[in-house]
């Protein structure tokens, strides 16, 4: 039976009460919407079933930091007092890689000296949300996408929704009074589930390059093909300040000062850039408790969502299936380049969608993501927004991937802007002081650095490198005295507490695989460095401490793990082999111990239990 921690219902309360108190800031916005003096043709969601929806997201304690943190709630999450956290003593993961489930409780802080106002009506920065609705939609499609983000607006983000019509073809006769139709339907499904909405059928963008832009700031991004002036979105903050979704057609102002229909994607790059551009030039409204600033918002998107019919990119990996998780900086040419024919019929506006999810992470801060969803599975928005994470981690096995009920064709695929993976094969290409503070940081620990650089001399197979050092993953090559063959053992994986929760832990995990015990599959040459793939796949084994609160995270993981004193052994099994025996041996399948793992257990655990420590005592 799964009970649902303490950090579902702050979740709950929280946004609960962020809606309740919002009431007297979208006065006017109620006032305004009762255009036709009676109420909405249907009732608002209920509370139920928001949060049945909160509830489903199974937030961890990261995830409820990290989601309090970017809502800018005064809240402070603290572990249960009746079972404190004991000091996790040395592992051979860092401490702090991945997010760990458990139950958290909260405590208020005290509020910071400000007048009581600010507290009554503005108890949280809202946030916007970038969401591209890219239809056309039925009526109960519509339905379905306008109950999803009602629920975001409940939790902080607010939507600035930019729609398109993929069957209104350029150029026909009425083709404006379409889009703007489509515009309204929009406003009209969104009022009926109890919120307001404003259609801003002018053009907030312009086209063409921004005056003054200067070159590329990196080398393969390609500007957006219109941009805004301050100007151009205060309609926008109008909406946003009374309380209201604004609603935008793929309109522009061309070079004749003419409202011209464009791609949508153009207006939502022009606007992602302009919006973070005018919080940074205006953050004194983030701050400042004055009357006329109370009902303002942080323009900077913390999500792009686009909404379409397709899901997200296809993967050639999973036999077409959407990819989970995607490194932008690292994945995105591979994508385009392993990106089949047929996907253009079934997918047609994927690869599209994948480089405006690019130009619009260049310019929102790292800690943004963007999630290409299928209509079907708008409810996935929630434990988006709750946990940044997609509906299934990336790092998990492969042949757990395959079996796994939640991956459909209309699976989501969560973007990031990510960082660069490389994979070095010797200690003279390493830089010793970054990775000594990247273990340091981690580990929360001092290393005896001359010993533990003096063993990587004699065994290191490779490091894989995400970033400026900011994750790695160190696997040697142990001798053994029973067996000619080293064992590859994972002797470091560290990810700087900085970024955690970011992708970086799943980006790093999945080349450890690809270079170790992934090797010799096809969908294991991805674009990390390494060996693309080619070679043979080897057991991964590595060892953390028996009362370490990640190795949950391990379970899941691994092929196999059992105790051994203080210590619980992990080991990934190559899959390469597994795919092997499992041929050859038919519907008989695999027996619990086959013989080629006889002994390997006990072989295992005589050498990692000699491994010395690398710590100051």
């Amino acid at each position: 039976m799964i009970s649902h921690s303490s950090s579902s219902r702050h979740f709950v309360a929280a946004a609960l009460s962020t809606k309740r108190r919002q009431t007297f800031q979208a006065f006017y916005a109620t006032i305004r919407g009762m255009r036709n003096g009676h109420e909405p043709e249907e009732a608002p969601p209920s509370d139920n079933d928001f949060i049945m929806s909160i509830l489903r997201a199974k937030p961890s304690l990261r995830d409820a930091k990290g989601y309090l943190s970017s809502l800018g709630i005064r809240t402070k999450i603290e572990p249960p007092i009746s079972s404190p956290p004991a000091a996790i003593p040395q592992a051979d993961i860092g401490k702090n890689a991945p997010s760990i489930q458990t139950d958290i409780v909260t405590a208020q802080e005290a509020p910071k000296p400000a007048p009581i106002v600010v507290h009554i009506l503005n108890p949280v920065h809202r946030r916007t949300a970038l969401v591209k609705i890219q239809g056309p939609f039925k009526h109960h499609q519509l339905d379905s996408i306008a109950k999803g983000l009602v629920y975001l607006e409940k939790l902080g983000l607010v939507s600035v929704i930019v729609i398109e019509n993929d069957d209104q073809p350029r150029g026909e006769q009425g083709e404006r009074n379409a889009i703007i139709e489509d515009t309204m339907r929009i406003v009209t499904s969104l009022e009926q589930h109890g919120v307001r909405a404003r259609p801003v059928l002018g053009a907030v963008v312009r086209l063409g390059p921004k005056p003054g832009e200067a070159a590329s700031p990196q080398e393969g991004f390609v500007p957006p093909e219109a941009h805004t002036i301050p100007s151009d979105l205060v309609p926008i903050r109008s909406a946003l300040r009374a309380g209201e979704i604004p609603v935008i057609p793929p309109f522009a102002l061309d070079s004749h000062c003419r409202s011209v229909r464009v791609d949508s994607n153009d207006v939502i790059a022009a606007l992602a850039r302009g919006m973070v551009e005018a919080s940074a030039s205006h953050p004194q409204h983030l701050t400042d408790a004055s009357p006329e600033n109370l009902g303002d918002i942080d323009l900077t998107p913390l999500r792009l969502m686009v909404i379409n019919r397709e899901g997200g990119v296809p993967s050639y990996a999973r036999s077409g299936y959407p990819h989970l998780l995607i490194n932008l900086t690292s994945e995105h040419s591979h994508i385009e380049e392993t990106f089949r024919d047929e996907w253009l019929h079934s997918h047609p506006t994927a690869l599209a969608n994948l480089n405006l999810a690019k130009t619009c992470l260049a310019y929102m801060p790292p800690t943004s993501s963007a999630i290409m969803v299928s209509h079907r599975s708008s409810s996935s928005l929630i434990a988006n927004l709750i946990t940044n994470k997609p509906v299934v981690s990336s790092s998990l096995p492969h042949a757990l991937l395959q079996g796994n009920r939640k991956l459909t064709h209309t699976t989501p695929t969560l973007l990031r802007r990510g960082l660069p993976v490389q994979v070095i094969r010797s200690t003279s290409e390493l830089d010793k002081a970054k990775l000594t503070n990247l273990l340091e940081q981690s580990f929360g620990k001092k290393l005896e650095a001359k010993p533990f650089y003096d063993h990587l001399e004699k065994t290191l197979d490779f490091v894989i490198i995400a970033g400026d050092y900011v994750g790695a993953a160190i696997v040697t090559n142990e001798p053994t005295p029973h067996d000619s063959a080293p064992i590859s053992y994972l002797d470091k994986f560290a990810v700087l507490p900085s970024h955690q929760g970011d992708g970086t832990v799943d980006f790093l995990w999945v080349a450890l695989h690809d270079e170790s015990y992934g090797l010799g599959h096809p969908f294991a040459a991805n674009p990390n460095g390494g060996r693309g793939g080619e070679g043979e796949g080897r057991d991964l084994v590595w060892r953390s401490r028996a009362n370490n609160p990640i190795n949950k995270w391990y379970f899941e993981r691994s092929s196999g793990h059992f105790r051994m004193g203080d210590w619980v052994l992990f080991w990934c099994d190559a899959e390469s082999r597994l795919k092997v025996e499992e041929g050859r041996r038919g519907s008989a399948g695999l027996p619990y111990i086959a013989d080629w793992e006889e002994g390997r257990l006990s072989n295992w655990s005589d050498v990692v239990a000699k491994i010395p420590s690398c710590w100051r005592k």
